[in-house]
């Protein structure tokens, strides 16, 4: 066999298997978003001609996944403000420090490993005994956790656009270690903050197994759709996991735009 042929093999071989991963990762979600279109009760791909919006339509009639709904997005919103805030102070913070970033860096990324249930158990477990009942916040905290690393890792990479020659200009001109981070870091890794954002609301309003231990009585969608499906699946089910993988994927779309504008050359 020829180099060119052997070279033309191996590149068939890995976008053979590429094209099979992207299957088995996108076939289950795009399955569930055709069936949220099908006016039969049964789960089913749908006919082009039967298409239909009905069941979006009766998503603001089930109170239940509302509430659910509303409760996730709170929760969400506020672990991505948290995330976000705290993540920025350990990036700051790690480029600080000279002698100790690694052990920092896994510090901070350790929750990252720990399984989800074990989180989730140790936690309510700790809250428990400390008095604190089951509620938003406890949710929230448990959903920090597990967003913090991912938003500091986003947030560590957009300081790569941050040279040391433009924070040395500008102390030339005067300005202070504030004036500094305010005027040239914070507009540079603006982007990352967006991003670390975005990824740490998404990471929270999909979160099941630590929400499951520590939400309150009012639990969060994930718990919601969860009991729903035990209980006999519902049309509206497959209409609000429809609804929340599209946000899902425009969301992250407007990631991708946001780096890609960042990548682009001025002028």
């Amino acid at each position: 066999m020829t180099a060119h042929s052997e070279g033309r093999a191996n590149r068939f071989l890995i976008w053979a298997l590429t094209i099979a991963g992207l299957v088995v990762i996108y076939a289950p979600p795009l399955y569930l978003l055709a069936v949220s279109f099908n006016p039969a009760l049964q789960p089913g791909l749908p006919n082009l001609s039967d298409i239909t919006l009905k069941w979006y339509a009766a998503l603001p009639q089930d109170r239940a996944l509302v509430a659910a709904l509303q409760q996730s997005a709170i929760i969400a919103t506020l672990t991505a403000v948290l995330a976000t805030l705290l993540s920025l102070a350990a990036a700051l913070a790690y480029f600080e420090l000279h002698r100790n970033r690694t052990a920092w860096f896994l510090t901070v990324i350790l929750p990252m490993f720990v399984p989800g249930v074990i989180q989730g158990l140790a936690l309510s477990t700790v809250f428990t005994r400390i008095g604190i009942k089951a509620s938003m916040l406890t949710v929230t905290a448990g959903h920090l956790l597990w967003a913090m690393p991912f938003a500091f890792i986003v947030i560590l990479t957009s300081f790569a656009a941050v040279k040391p020659s433009y924070l040395m200009a500008a102390a030339d001109l005067g300005a202070s270690r504030w004036r500094q981070f305010r005027d040239v870091t914070l507009p540079l890794i603006r982007p990352g903050l967006v991003s670390a954002f975005i990824f740490s609301f998404l990471l929270s309003l999909n979160e099941f197994t630590r929400s499951f231990y520590l939400a309150g009585r009012q639990n969060t969608l994930p718990v919601v759709l969860f009991g729903k499906m035990n209980a006999g699946a519902s049309p509206t089910i497959y209409a609000m996991s429809g609804a929340i993988f599209m946000l899902s994927v425009a969301l992250v779309f407007l990631i991708a735009l946001k780096l890609a504008a960042r990548g682009k050359p001025n002028g």
